[in-house]
C-alpha cells in the first residue's frame, strides 16, 4: 500500500511540474536489439490496408518480397480497428516501461502525436532508410508533432474533403459553404470524430489550420450548433457515411478520398471535392514502440515500402494518397491499362493545383483535447 501511495505521489508531483506521469525519457525507450540474430518482426496494422494475392487472400506479395530479399519473416496482424481502442490496448505496457510485443504499428497521425509527446516510440535510424530519405513526399515531411519525421513515417495518406452525388444534387459543390445551401437541408452529414471533422470546417471559415486558435474552434462549433438546431445536418457519422451516400439518403458529406475511389467504381456520379478554401492532408504512420525487440528489422521494412516499385504495388490495392510520388511513374509504365490509369487519379497522386490546397493541420494538445473534445462530443451526440 505504501508503494502504491508513493507511486501516486510521484505521479502527482510530475503532473504538477507539467510532465505527464506516463512520459518515458529517451534513455528508457530502447532495449537490446535482437534483429541480427532473430530475423523476424511483428507488424500490427489496420484491416484491408495491404495488398493481397487474388487467388490466396492470406498471401501478401509486398511482404513476401521483403522476406525474399532480406530473409526477415514478418508476423502481420490486422488488429488495429480504432485509434483510441488500440491506445487503450498498449498504453498499460508503454507507461509501465514494458514491451508491447509489437515492433511496428500503424496509427493515425493525430494519435501518433500523443505517442510522440508521451515518449512511447523510438527515433528511427535513417541510415537504414535511404528510400525514405529520398522518396517521402515533401508535403508530409514536417508535421507539427514530428518535425523531420524522426519518429514516424507515413504508411498511406489521404484527404478529408467533400463527397456528393452530382446527378442527384443537380449542381456542383466547390466550397465548404455550399454544404449549407437550402437544397441540402437534412441531406448533409459530418464526420463524428473531432480530429477527422474539425480541420475542413475551420478551412471553410477561412482559418489557416496550421495555426488555428481556440477562438477559431469555438466559432466553428457555434456555426455547427446552429446548423444542427435548424435540422440542416442530418447526423454525424463514422465510415457509415458510405452507405448513406450510396443509397441517396444524403446528397453531400464529409468524406475520405480513399473511400470515394471505391464508391466511384459503383457510381461514377459520386464526386470528391477538395474545396477552394483547401482541405486537410493527413496520414496514418508507421512507428516503432518502445522496447521493440526487432528495431533494425522494422526500420528495414519501413524502407522497403518506400521503394517506388513497392509503393506502386501497394497504392494499386489500397487506393489512398501514395506518400511516394515516384511510384506514379512506375504505375504509368504498366502494360495493364487499368493499372496505368491509377497514375492519373488525383486522389492517389494529387496534381499540382490540388496539392496547393492541401495542408497538414496542427495537432490538438492534451490540454485542448479535454476542453474541445467535451464541446465537440456534445454537438455530435457522442
Amino acid at each position: 500500500m505504501l508503494g502504491a501511495l508513493g507511486s501516486v505521489a510521484a505521479g502527482a508531483a510530475l503532473t504538477s511540474c507539467g510532465v505527464p506521469a506516463a512520459y518515458v525519457a529517451p534513455e528508457g525507450r530502447a532495449r537490446r536489439d535482437d534483429s541480427a540474430r532473430d530475423k523476424t518482426l511483428h507488424f500490427a496494422n489496420w484491416p484491408l490496408y495491404i495488398d493481397t494475392s487474388e487467388d490466396r487472400p492470406t498471401r501478401r506479395p509486398t511482404l513476401d518480397a521483403f522476406t525474399g530479399r532480406t530473409g526477415i519473416a514478418v508476423t502481420y496482424t490486422e488488429e488495429i480497428n480504432d485509434n483510441d481502442e488500440f491506445f487503450g490496448k498498449v498504453s498499460p505496457s508503454l507507461m509501465n516501461h514494458q514491451e508491447t510485443g509489437r515492433d511496428l504499428v500503424v496509427i493515425s497521425d493525430w494519435m501518433c502525436a500523443r505517442f510522440v509527446r508521451l515518449g512511447w516510440v523510438q527515433e528511427m535510424d535513417r541510415t537504414r532508410q535511404p528510400h525514405v530519405a529520398r522518396h517521402l513526399d515533401p508535403l508530409l515531411r514536417t508535421p507539427h508533432f514530428d518535425e523531420g519525421r524522426r519518429f514516424s513515417v507515413p504508411w498511406q495518406s489521404g484527404i478529408t474533403g467533400i463527397a456528393y452525388n452530382r446527378r442527384r444534387l443537380g449542381r456542383e459543390i466547390r466550397r465548404v459553404s455550399d454544404l449549407w445551401s437550402d437544397d441540402l437541408r437534412g441531406r448533409v452529414t459530418l464526420l463524428s470524430g473531432m480530429d477527422e471533422a474539425f480541420a475542413l470546417l475551420l478551412q471553410g471559415d477561412g482559418v489557416d489550420i496550421a495555426r488555428w486558435t481556440a477562438d477559431d474552434f469555438h466559432r466553428m462549433c457555434d456555426r455547427v450548433e446552429r446548423l444542427v438546431r435548424a435540422g440542416h445536418i442530418r447526423r454525424f457519422t463514422g465510415n457509415d457515411y458510405i452507405k448513406d451516400l450510396a443509397a441517396g439518403d444524403v446528397l453531400a458529406c464529409q468524406a475520405y478520398s480513399g473511400d470515394v475511389i471505391q464508391l466511384q467504381n459503383d457510381d461514377p456520379d459520386i464526386e470528391f471535392v477538395v474545396p477552394e478554401e483547401g482541405a486537410e492532408l493527413w496520414a496514418e504512420s508507421l512507428m516503432i514502440p518502445n522496447l521493440a525487440r526487432h528495431k533494425a528489422n522494422a526500420e528495414l521494412l519501413v524502407d522497403h515500402y518506400y521503394r517506388p516499385e513497392v509503393a506502386a504495388e501497394l497504392a494499386g490495392w489500397v487506393n489512398y494518397v501514395c506518400p511516394v510520388p515516384a511510384a506514379r511513374d512506375v504505375l504509368a509504365s504498366s502494360r495493364d491499362a487499368e493499372t496505368a490509369a491509377l497514375a492519373e487519379d488525383p486522389l492517389i497522386f494529387p496534381d499540382d493545383a490540388m496539392r496547393r490546397r492541401l495542408t497538414i493541420a496542427r495537432d490538438i494538445t492534451s490540454v485542448e483535447r479535454r476542453e474541445f473534445g467535451k464541446r465537440w462530443n456534445a454537438l455530435a451526440g457522442l
